[in-house]
């Protein structure tokens, strides 16, 4: 399966960050297979921001909940992260992967990542 993210490398600050990550060689419908968002800012770890399932159903880290949401188009085969309220503390690289779970769960496909910049 090869994941690959899309979206605009510059937000301003306030405004909504909206990625796509579009799947090939593999339905994003496959039984127990959840897809997940992941993000690594400049000089920190990697930090789960939440997933959904083959089913549709969420998760979400609790620290991103009210602001992250997390959809899918199955007819395109994508998955969708939109992040409202974006501050430069948003700025990071994110990445789409496919695990078995989501947040503790190891996930076995990565996409190559997208730089994303909060900046005025």
């Amino acid at each position: 399966v090869q994941l690959q993210e899309s979206g605009p490398g510059l937000v301003k600050p306030s405004q909504t960050l909206s990625l796509t990550c579009t799947v090939s060689g593999g339905s994003i419908k496959t039984r127990n297979y959840w897809w997940s968002w992941i993000r690594q800012a400049p000089g920190k770890g990697l930090e789960w921001m939440g997933a959904i399932a083959y089913s549709g159903t969420t998760e979400y880290s609790p620290s991103l909940k009210s602001r992250a949401a997390i959809s899918r188009d199955t007819s395109k085969n994508q998955v969708t992260l939109q992040l409202n309220s974006v501050t430069p503390e948003d700025t990071a690289v994110y990445y789409c992967t496919r695990g078995m779970g989501g947040s503790g769960y190891q996930q076995d496909s990565w996409g190559q990542g997208t730089q994303v910049t909060v900046s005025s």
